[in-house]
């Protein structure tokens, strides 16, 4: 089970939650106004701050990451605090658009700098 906490008017958050369940996930959506006390709750950073943020297991996932970087987050069990795609980048889940640009998906660790996880 997938919690996503977006604000209720936000359509690239339904778009990537919608791409999460095409993909096989189970998803809750949550509605709020504010998502400020959701970040700080789960340790979200303002670095790495997206439009939404999700709850997987013990897990937080920030913003636009694709399906495929959660599954292999589950799959690996790596130890970190999360994953993030920080802002709102082309081409991202729930992002289509005219063009693709090129994000990074960050492993945020706990206490430490972030790393690249993925590249697309």
């Amino acid at each position: 089970m997938v919690t996503v906490y977006k604000t209720p008017t936000c359509g690239c958050c339904s778009k990537w939650v919608k791409h999460l369940e095409s993909n096989g996930f189970v998803v809750e959506a949550k509605n709020l106004s504010n998502l400020d006390l959701v970040k700080k709750k789960f340790g979200v950073e303002a670095q790495f701050q997206s439009c939404h943020t999700a709850k997987i297991g013990n897990y937080v996932v920030e913003g636009h990451v694709p399906a495929a970087d959660i599954k292999l987050m589950l799959a690996e069990k790596p130890d970190i605090h999360g994953l993030a795609v920080p802002g709102m980048p082309m081409g991202s889940p729930g992002m289509e658009g005219p063009r693709k640009d090129t994000y990074h998906v960050l492993a945020i660790n706990s206490g430490a700098n972030p790393t690249i996880y993925n590249s697309h």
